[in-house]
Parts: C-alpha cells; structure tokens; sequence
C-alpha cells in the first residue's frame, strides 16, 4: 500500500475533515504540520508537481491578508512565489493529502475520497 501523509492545519476545519476521513478508513497517516514544519523550496517545487499545478499562484490562498499585503495577485515569479510561501506558509492551501506519487487539495472532501479510491 501507498505511504499516506497530510499537510495538516489543526486549526482549519477542512483539514480536520480530511484528518478525519483518514483515520475512518483505517488508514494511517504521516501528519505534516506545515506551519511548524515549514517545507523547503524543493519540497514545495515537487507538491506543485505531485498536484499537477503549473504555478505556485495555484497553491495559495488568495483571500489571506498576507497575499494581499505582499501584492501576490501580479507576481509571475515562480522564486518569489515559493519564497512567499516558505516566509508565510498559512499562503499555502490545505489540506494536502499525499498517497504515493498523487497529491490532492483537500477543498472539496470528494477529490480525497477520489484519492484514496
């Protein structure tokens, strides 16, 4: 069986439903608490691809005050992006459950039950 991890916000209540939904079906899981385990540039550059995102702009949340502040909406930059990120990773959406080589967002819950089908 694929290795199972989450990049998991506690205090978010769509990351405590994915969490949840794994520990329903059984299935252990490695919890990544990203806002205290801050990825690195390549861990974020390889979730980009696990998700099969073409931009850092498509992993961040966008209604953050942070991403506002930073004037992020205009920012091509891949660098600038990721950097963004690794400075202020509640940017990054959640959850992220990863199985395997596969990742998904977690926004709805349906793309995690697709995941783990």
């Amino acid at each position: 069986m694929d290795k199972i991890s989450i990049w998991h916000n506690p205090r978010c209540s769509k990351s405590r439903d994915s969490f949840k939904l794994l520990e329903e079906q059984g299935l252990e899981a490695e919890v990544v608490k990203y806002l205290e385990n801050v990825p690195t540039k390549e861990e974020l550059q390889k979730m980009l691809e696990m998700l099969g995102m073409n931009s850092a702009q498509e992993l961040m949340r966008k209604k953050e005050a942070i991403y506002k502040e930073l004037n992020l909406k205009e920012e091509t930059s891949e660098d600038v992006l990721l950097e963004a990120m690794i400075n202020n990773p509640k940017l990054i959406e959640r959850p992220i459950v990863i199985k395997g080589d596969k990742a998904v967002v977690g926004r709805p819950i349906e793309k995690v039950i697709e995941l783990l089908a």
